[in-house]
């Protein structure tokens, strides 16, 4: 049997930071379906011991690690963030192993599942979107993100415009998208913006 005869459908789910995938992933797992949320899979690697935090630690020193042995994931994401080479390796070198952990993820849901999610906050920034067969944009306009990521992550405006600039513009990644969900208003309009989309795909 030829693999792709028992592969199911695949939906790519992304965003921006703050723009609302969670609630559209918690409401798919409620309903029974497989997410694979790619911020979990990078948080495993980047345990002692994972495949990610080895490279970090070899990269930037014993100085981003927390008493305990942990990462320090805030002083990690500064180092990273306000310098674009380091960005760049990052994009670079983290994402290389990311790739290789989700495609095997990928692979595995694919034999058993007629339909699962694979949630990739830089599904398009880095070439994801070959492997889905719709893909799913949860937007906001810029303003409603900045002020939801700051006051998420207890950060200032200067520091969430910077993470927020790391990303492509939700703008961009309209036309790009299979479709766009619309989370500029409450949960309640945007899950029945998922409802609409799993009533069409069944006629």
């Amino acid at each position: 049997m030829s693999k792709e005869k028992v592969m199911g459908k695949i939906i790519g789910i992304t965003g921006g930071i703050a723009s609302g995938k969670s609630t559209v992933t918690e409401f798919l797992r409620q309903k029974g379906f497989q997410v694979v949320d790619a911020d979990a899979v990078v948080h495993q690697l980047q345990k002692p011991g994972g495949r990610l935090y080895q490279v970090l630690v070899e990269h930037f020193g014993e100085k981003i690690l927390l008493e305990n042995g942990e990462l320090n994931r805030s002083l990690l994401a500064s180092l990273i963030f306000s310098n674009p080479e380091e960005q760049e390796w990052s994009k670079r070198t983290q994402g290389e192993i990311i790739r290789e952990e989700l495609a095997a993820l990928r692979n595995q849901f694919a034999q058993t599942e007629a339909l699962f999610f694979m949630d990739i906050p830089l599904l398009f920034e880095q070439n994801y979107a070959s492997w889905f067969d719709e893909t799913w944009l949860v937007y906001v306009n810029r303003d409603v993100q900045l002020e939801r990521l700051m006051k998420r992550d207890q950060i200032s405006r200067e520091a969430a415009e910077s993470r927020l600039n790391s990303q492509w513009p939700l703008e961009r990644k309209i036309s790009l998208a299979s479709h766009s969900l619309d989370n500029n208003g409450n949960q309640e309009q945007l899950i029945a913006q998922v409802v609409q989309l799993f009533e069409e795909m069944c006629l």
